[in-house]
């Protein structure tokens, strides 16, 4: 059906994230990353830490290195305790559909930052791939400090003309720079990749503000724009609001409908209706669970979703037998878009296999260390035999990922 979710044939995926030198995670290097990846671990184990990792990120492309530092505060506050050089993040993603009619080789994009005369700076920043099954990867872009090179065209290659193109300032992103030229098609991919993350800090006291009308197509971070995506489910994607409220009505007993009410003075109040009463109520007197599950289906329903979605701690205000409903709602969901979830809770990860679960830990020196659950030992034997990973998880049959 035309109205309901637009499915990409081969969304683009991030395969392997490797971080040096940032917060706790000194050298942390995760491997074979799943469309749906979920984070656990005690509290301090480092979690929220990668969690920051593609927000980081995501900040330096659309605000710039120097705001995203300073939103986190010092440059010194970034670096691994006890640690100097530089920070480095690695991220290795193939691009979604084809590219000269064959599936994408993997992309690997490097940024190492440092602080010279009191300021972050790119110390380097490169890309490279390698088209076919065989051969030695390449770099197409390579920068330090402002001064390099790239690579243009569709498809380059390594006897391809190099062109020297200088930056404005040293703190510059060469991606985010030369990735809105035309004749940069895969750098331009990688930054649009990146500027299209989207992580999600839902809170359920902002779900409930009241905002000026108008249809907005993504939810927002935090859901304060939950009624007016709503109004927009409702004019351009009808079929989609349906799915989700059915989704919704199985999963809160006696919840009947939901709609955004335009007010006289220009705003959009959200209201909720219970089947057995004749009028619904406004949703600042709804439940926490039901505002946060609503505005989670929401996101997971997107029509255009983000390539890459950041979940943080869902559990929060959800009874414990909709977590493993919402993980299947997430596992549905991340056939379009990547996902990332960090979680405490064991209920959420009952849905999950040993392969999509990764626990967190911090080791004697004080910086983290993850574990794939289908690495740790009798882990994927007992799965085998019908237990389930939260079970396995609070037996402390895990070796990591408890405090």
């Amino acid at each position: 059906m035309a109205d309901t979710q637009a499915r990409a044939t081969s969304p683009a995926r991030i395969e392997q994230v490797t971080i040096g030198n940032f917060r706790s995670l000194q050298q942390v290097e995760f491997k074979g990353i799943t469309p749906l990846t979920v984070l656990l671990g005690a509290n301090g184990s480092g979690k929220s830490t990668f969690f920051d990792v593609f927000a980081f990120l995501s900040d330096c492309f659309s605000e710039g290195l120097r705001r995203a530092v300073d939103k986190r505060g010092k440059f010194s506050d970034l670096r691994s305790r006890g640690q100097t050089g530089p920070i480095t993040f690695e991220v290795a993603y193939r691009e979604g559909g084809q590219i000269g009619g064959v599936r994408p080789g993997l992309v690997r994009y490097h940024l190492a930052i440092d602080e010279a005369e009191g300021r972050p700076v790119v110390a380097s920043e490169w890309m490279h791939w390698k088209r076919g099954s065989f051969g030695k990867p390449f770099r197409f872009l390579d920068y330090r400090f402002g001064l390099g090179s790239v690579i243009s065209g569709e498809l380059p290659e390594q006897d391809d003309t190099r062109r020297d193109l200088p930056l404005a300032a040293p703190d510059v992103l060469a991606v985010s720079t030369l990735g809105q030229l035309a004749d940069n098609p895969r750098v331009r991919s990688l930054r649009d990749f990146i500027v299209g993350w989207h992580l999600s800090y839902l809170s359920t006291s902002d779900t409930r503000v009241v905002p000026e009308a108008g249809p907005q197509e993504h939810l927002s971070r935090t859901g304060n724009n939950l009624a007016n995506v709503i109004q927009y489910f409702s004019e351009r994607h009808p079929m989609v609001l349906e799915r989700v409220f059915t989704a919704l009505r199985r999963r809160i007993p006696k919840l009947e409908s939901v709609q955004p009410v335009s007010l006289p003075t220009g705003h959009l109040l959200l209201t909720v209706k219970d089947a057995p009463f004749a009028e619904g109520v406004q949703a600042r007197y709804v439940s926490d669970g039901t505002l946060k599950m609503l505005a989670y289906l929401i996101q997971l329903n997107d029509p255009s979703p983000p390539p890459f979605l950041g979940i943080e701690e869902p559990e929060n205000f959800l009874h414990p037998r909709l977590l493993r409903e919402l993980a299947e709602e997430c596992e549905v969901a991340a056939r379009r878009m990547q996902m990332v979830v960090t979680t405490h809770s064991p209920f959420f990860i009952d849905a999950l296999t040993p392969a999509q679960v990764w626990a967190l830990r911090r080791n004697a020196m004080g910086y983290t260390e993850a574990v794939r659950a289908s690495q740790m030992a009798g882990v994927p034997e007992q799965i085998a035999a019908g237990a389930t990973l939260g079970q396995l998880w609070t037996e402390g049959f895990f070796e990591a990922g408890n405090p």
